[in-house]
């Protein structure tokens, strides 16, 4: 594409315009949800935080799409779940057929070259691609079928399959006819992106991507989801369209995944838990999720908010979990990692911040999956006494003064002294760093409390620039590649510990394509064990999504997957909707 046509790009989604002004707290129409942080970028390469992940999931669709109900992945963009058969002695074919119906806004029909082109944009150099190459490398080329211009095959290293199969549909595929008018990128190979003979036309789309600035703009990035972004004003709101004319209302019968019932809806970013509450007694937002455990009680001891509000709970796949940076020279070895495990009080900091109504875990496998969860596992208990024992065989020596030392490899002394990063504004996080450090200043241990702004926050933590943390990880109960999170090739993005080893990488790597679920189980199981060693994150607890919302909406579908709420199947009541 020219510079002259990527200004026109520009100028058209320049005439659409975002409103500045802020949204009608009143509208009838409108679902009003609170978000207690900022999406901070909506470009589809960059999304690292949950509300990011909901407004991409309104915005765009994938091949296929998590079902909770269903536990697996179910047909989303694609007709049906995909085909797969072997290729030589270490290659996958996975074939895909789109749905006939699906169309782009401008009325395009959704082909199988935009699925090339965006895979190609996931492996183009000089764009934001790293997180993409761990969840998604797998992939090794696409092939296009002649005869059909809706059907493709997904060429993936590997033959058993396994989770690996479904995740090759879970990308947001986007549009070429935006981004690529002039299709600049058909003539070069997937596996070729990087080759220097491409180099001109690779760079050359890389700085048009990179000039649309879709972090901030994702306007200029029209998808064929339900929904269009029409207002955001980071750090207050943001709000979203229903599309008058969506070419998934042409289906018999929708599925679940593309039903698209609400008119607008509206995220509040109401940080402070407190002022949340509030806004949801005055009637200014109508849904809250993930409500703190203390205010979600106080709200259904109250006559009034029990008229006004419905009240829903359900079970999660995310978990509270310490994350050790195993980068820094007092957490390099397993043994350490494992004493301060024994500083946090797992049963006190589920009472205090739960209510009691969370589930400890040996790791980052749900005890509610019962064939995959490693029960042989103890629990981590609070000891400090075996802390101290730990420290020691660790080769950590009690000073005079009560704190902890060791020689370092070039002979210099090393001091146990802590940092704690976490979110700042959220009171279980506050909560787990206090009793932390308390428990730590009672063995001699320094712990300096960070609570920081998010978008820092995450900075930070790609960047290796904190000692531990407290953060919120999501799973799912229908795939387990751990890839991101703790496989080398995740370094640098989902991978913020900085853990990996050879045989973690192989296990990560085994249970991705294992197809038989007893396989999958032992391999789990192990996986955890080794975790269970070498604690590059500690999962305090398995939390329980609480939901308060506004009887103006029906039924809520609420869901154990992160947010808690299917925010395009939520149903304003008819006589609320229509006053």
């Amino acid at each position: 594409m020219k510079h002259l046509l990527l200004g026109l790009v520009l100028l058209v989604w320049a005439g659409l315009g975002l409103s500045a002004c802020s949204p009608t707290a009143t509208s009838a129409e409108a679902v009003r949800i609170r978000w207690a942080r900022d999406p901070d970028n909506l470009d589809p390469l960059l999304v690292d935080n949950p509300s990011a992940f909901e407004v991409i999931n309104l915005l765009h669709c994938s091949l296929l799409k998590g079902n909770e109900a269903q536990n697996r992945f179910v047909p989303w963009l694609a007709e049906a779940q995909p085909t797969t058969r072997p290729l030589g002695d270490s290659l996958l074919l996975v074939t895909y057929r789109l749905r006939p119906q699906a169309t782009w806004d401008n009325g395009s029909p959704v082909l199988a070259r935009d699925v090339a082109f965006t895979l190609k944009v996931m492996n183009c150099p000089g764009l934001p691609i790293e997180r993409d190459q761990a969840t998604f490398g797998f992939i090794r080329d696409i092939e296009l079928d002649a005869n059909n211009p809706r059907q493709f095959t997904l060429v993936c290293a590997g033959q058993s399959g396994g989770d690996r199969v479904s995740i090759s549909g879970d990308f947001s595929i986007l549009p070429e006819y935006v981004l690529d008018p002039r299709g600049a990128l058909r003539g070069v190979p997937l596996p070729q992106m990087a080759l220097p003979r491409f180099r001109p036309v690779v760079q050359a789309f890389a700085r048009r991507y990179q000039a649309l600035n879709l972090a901030r703009h994702p306007e200029r990035l029209p998808g064929c989801g339900a929904y269009a972004l029409t207002a955001w004003q980071p750090g207050r709101y943001l709000t979203l369209r229903r599309k008058a004319r969506w070419w998934a209302d042409t289906l018999p019968v929708a599925p679940p995944e593309l039903q698209a019932f609400p008119p607008r809806l509206t995220y509040q970013i109401i940080p402070d838990a407190t002022t949340a509450t509030m806004a949801l007694r005055r009637g200014e937002i109508d849904l809250y999720a993930l409500m703190p455990a203390a205010e979600f009680a106080r709200l259904q001891e109250a006559a009034p908010d029990r008229t006004r509000l419905h009240f829903y709970t359900t079970d999660s796949y995310e978990f509270l979990a310490a994350n050790f940076n195993v980068r820094r020279p007092a957490l390099r070895d397993a043994i350490t990692r494992q004493a301060l495990t024994h500083l946090f009080d797992i049963p006190a900091l589920i009472r205090a911040t739960q209510q009691g109504a969370a589930a400890p875990s040996i790791g980052p496998i749900s005890p509610r999956i019962t064939p995959y969860y490693n029960d042989s596992l103890p629990l981590p208990s609070f000891s400090p006494a075996r802390a101290a024992a730990l420290l020691r065989q660790a080769r950590w020596q009690r000073q005079a003064d009560g704190s902890w030392q060791r020689q370092g490899p070039q002979a210099t002394p090393e001091r146990l002294q802590l940092a704690l990063s976490y979110r700042a504004g959220e009171p279980s996080f506050e909560t787990v760093a206090l009793q932390f450090r308390s428990a730590a200043a009672a063995l001699g241990i320094s712990v300096q409390l960070h609570p920081t702004e998010q978008s820092l926050l995450s900075r930070q933590l790609r960047a290796g620039e904190f000692d531990m943390n407290i953060r919120q990880l999501a799973g799912n109960p229908f795939s387990y590649d751990f890839t991101p999170l703790l496989h080398s090739r995740g370094l640098g993005n989902g991978n913020t510990s900085g853990f990996s080893t050879p045989q973690t990488d192989r296990l990560i790597e085994a249970i991705a394509v294992a197809t038989n679920p007893a396989q999958k189980a032992r391999l789990l199981r192990k996986f955890q064990r080794v975790l269970a060693y070498e604690r590059p994150f500690s999962v305090l607890y398995f939390m329980r999504y609480r939901v308060a919302a506004s009887r103006r909406l029906g039924p809520l579908p609420v869901t154990g997957l992160v947010p808690g709420y299917d925010a395009n199947r939520i149903r304003l009541e008819t006589k609320v909707a229509t006053r």
